[in-house]
């Protein structure tokens, strides 16, 4: 799905067979002007994507960029300003807002926690706890605010989890299998496991064949040991319920990622309107 397509679906669901709020109170030919302003501080996102909402809605309208994704808000701040035909300003609103404030939100709520990595190696992560049908946006949020991008769906890489795990019957079967479809799929795909605690760890530490491993709700004390027992064999995630309040310490281990459900999936939108002028 492209971001064009999340745009005309989301156009089908909210403008159905027409604006006729707009269309009942505003003559048909009545043109105007107005303006995005900032009313919260944070990091703007999702510019781009809302040039593309009024563009679908009226290719006449005149939008007029002033700032850009990943730029640093503060209130009274203008993004852009739009012009043209009243009734497509109006049909395009909310449209425009609903992806801005949402791509914007993920974008300052990752912003504020990458900056609490500074001067440390470990990198953010998302992951794939996201709004269905909007991941590309949510993701490219996340990009937007310095974080990076885990795996983007089920298809771009193995990640073994616990219910793989225990489905397969244990750690051994789960990476062999998973090593053995690869070259019967002829499939050129990177394999990372999620270990519970020290015994799958060096489980895997002693077989092998897996190029990242994840460490699911370890605390700091028991995280710093795992690191140091893989160090230069394995890459390192750290997961599960790491908040902007414990993140530096986290890091602070050594692990080369951590990856964080909430950018997406816990998320407050930044206050932003359209105003006429």
């Amino acid at each position: 799905m492209t971001i064009d397509d999340i745009i005309v679906n989301a156009l089908k669901e909210d403008l159905g067979d027409g604006d006729h709020t707009s269309l009942s109170c505003i003559p048909s030919d009545k043109k105007g002007r107005a303006k995005l302003l900032v009313k919260e501080e944070g990091i703007l996102a999702g510019i781009d994507v809302a040039r593309k909402v009024f563009d679908k809605v009226d290719a006449t309208i005149v939008f007029n960029q002033l700032m850009n994704d990943g730029d640093k808000i503060t209130p009274g701040d203008i993004a852009f300003t739009v012009e043209g035909n009243v009734i497509s300003l109006l049909s395009s609103e909310r449209l425009a807002l609903n992806f801005m404030q949402r791509m914007s939100g993920i974008a300052t709520s990752t912003n504020k926690m990458v900056n609490l990595l500074d001067g440390l190696k470990t990198k953010l992560l998302d992951t794939r706890k996201t709004t269905p049908n909007l991941r590309l946006l949510e993701k490219l949020a996340v990009k937007l605010g310095g974080g990076e991008n885990h795996r983007f769906g089920l298809y771009d890489m193995i990640m073994i989890k616990d219910n793989h795990v225990d489905f397969a019957g244990g750690i051994v079967n789960a990476i062999t299998n998973a090593n053995n479809y690869l070259k019967e799929k002829k499939k050129d795909l990177k394999i990372e496991i999620e270990v519970r605690g020290f015994d799958e760890l060096n489980q895997v530490l002693n077989y092998g064949n897996v190029h990242r491993i994840m460490l699911d709700n370890f605390n700091t004390d028991d995280l710093r040991k795992a690191v140091e027992l893989i160090a230069g064999r394995y890459e390192t995630e750290a997961s599960g319920g790491i908040t902007i309040d414990t993140l530096r310490a986290y890091a602070e281990t050594g692990v080369d990622y951590i990856s964080v459900g909430a950018l997406t999936h816990h998320i407050k939108s930044l206050d932003l309107s359209l105003k006429a002028f």
